[in-house]
Formats: C-alpha cells, sequence, structure tokens
C-alpha cells in the first residue's frame, strides 16, 4: 500500500472529508485484513514525488499488485504514472472521499487509465475493498 502527500494527516486534516482515523490505524486495519487472507502487505507514505517513484520501480521484482492513493500527485504526477506504466505490477487507485463531487482540478487522474480499477468515496474502508479486491484477482489468474 502506498500513500502520497499528506496521508499522513489522517485523523487530524479535514476530519470531515477524510474521518477521525489515522494513517496508523489504517495500516493495522489492513494488516488484521490481510492476516485473515494469508497474504504480506508492506505500507509505505511519502510526501516526495521522486521517494514514491523509487518505492513504485522497486517493487517491479516483489510485488504482486499496489494498493495506493497518490493523494494530490493523481491530478499532476506524470512521473509516478510512467513509472506504474513501466512496471509489471497491477494496481487499484484509490481515493477516500468522493474527487467527482469535490473541485474540478481533481476530477482528473493521470492514474486511472492505466490502473485495474479505481476506488472512490468509500473512505477509508476503499482500502480493505481494495486489498481484497486484489487478492480475489490475483487468485482467479494463478
Amino acid at each position: 500500500m502506498l500513500n502520497g502527500p499528506n496521508l499522513n494527516l489522517l485523523g487530524t486534516r479535514e476530519p470531515e472529508i477524510y474521518g477521525k482515523e489515522t494513517l496508523k490505524d489504517l495500516e493495522n486495519n489492513l494488516k488484521k485484513v490481510a492476516d485473515e487472507l494469508d497474504v504480506n502487505i508492506e505500507c509505505y507514505q511519502s510526501n516526495h514525488e521522486g521517494d514514491l517513484v523509487d518505492k513504485i520501480q522497486n517493487s517491479r521484482n516483489n510485488t504482486d499488485f499496489i494498493l495506493l492513493n497518490a493523494g494530490a500527485y493523481t491530478h499532476t504526477s506524470v512521473a509516478i504514472r510512467d513509472a506504474l506504466a513501466g512496471i509489471d505490477v497491477p494496481f487499484y487507485e484509490i481515493h477516500i472521499s468522493n474527487v467527482h463531487k469535490r473541485e474540478e482540478f481533481r476530477h482528473n487522474s493521470y492514474l486511472s487509465a492505466i490502473a485495474v480499477g479505481v476506488i472512490v468515496g468509500f473512505g477509508l474502508d476503499g482500502y480493505e475493498y481494495a486489498l481484497r479486491g486484489a487478492v480475489r484477482l490475483l487468485n482467479r489468474n494463478h
């Protein structure tokens, strides 16, 4: 699971939009779900575009699926898009809020066209939906 800029502020940043749970709460919940599904999950967050690009590139040979909330980089980063396109690892694009009900600039994503799917507006539950969906998809394809 990769989280981009400002997601380290979950629980305190605009809780009316993003909720009151923290990034640590999210990570702990997903680790429990991963244990239930008998899969491994690594959680990573960075406010720095290059760090996210490096993490994506480094996942090339040791990751089956990426759960990605690129935050604001969703709408601006060709570099993250190119990193994802340059590796053979499927990913889900995740947004906590319904970006289509928000500012116009949030309606455009550089990532959606190459994602397996996009999960929008389900709060932090969207991450669990993504994890469960990724495991189902991988199990079907193996």
